[in-house]
């Protein structure tokens, strides 16, 4: 697996479908408060069928190169559920997904699916931002007693932050493409021009401020 052919690919595809849009001249903001000249929604791939294939097989082979060890898949609610399903059936492994927390009715369950107890478990994610999310998934599966090999995600801004709250809690961070792979890709295929490019970058580094 060409890691470097398959993070610009990814790119190109996203941006291609308008899962991913790059505003650096009129920014979008974020629930947090945020304001981000880009807006990534990945979920739009699964309409394409062709790119949610290439994602999947991307996927697949991320999981067998750097987890061959993986016995479960676990998708992180909402967004990561439909790709983890695809990969989980692409491997033959069992799938179950993850809530932010534990339902207020019903069974109140967190963990759909059989709690992979003693299993080792790859936790599949659409987007990365500051990692919290993920790792709150994380959390969840190894308090139910399974080990967590690492996540694997489609995309990442790559934050530090990110790099560093995964850093802190142990667990191994793969992603198919990333920020810096997608400006270029913007740039090469004129979605952006040169002038947009050091904005662009400014926002990943200090994006809590960025605009304001």
């Amino acid at each position: 697996m060409d890691t470097n052919l398959v993070a610009q690919q990814i790119a190109d595809k996203l941006l291609e479908i308008e899962a991913i849009k790059l505003s650096p001249d009129k920014p979008f903001q974020w629930s947090s408060g945020w304001l981000s000249p880009i807006y990534c929604d990945n979920r739009i791939a699964l309409s394409y069928p062709d790119i949610r294939t290439f994602i999947k097989q991307s996927l697949a082979q991320k999981i067998a190169s750097s987890f061959p060890g993986a016995e479960v898949i676990a998708g992180v609610a909402t967004a990561g559920i439909a790709q983890g399903a695809l990969v989980a059936d692409l491997l033959g492994l069992p799938f179950g997904y993850v809530r932010p927390e534990a339902k207020k009715h019903g069974m109140g369950n967190q963990i759909e699916g059989p709690v992979p107890t003693g299993k080792k478990v790859v936790v599949i994610e659409d987007l990365i931002s500051t990692g919290g999310s993920s790792l709150k998934a994380v959390k969840a599966l190894t308090n139910a007693g399974a080990h967590v090999l690492g996540t694997v995600a489609i995309f990442s801004y790559d934050f530090d932050v990110a790099r560093q709250n995964f850093d802190n809690a142990g667990i191994p961070l793969e992603v198919l493409s990333n920020y810096p792979v997608l400006i270029e890709a913007a740039l090469r295929k004129n979605y952006i021009n040169q002038n947009q490019v050091e904005l662009l970058n400014q926002w990943r580094l200090s994006p809590e401020t960025w605009g304001k």
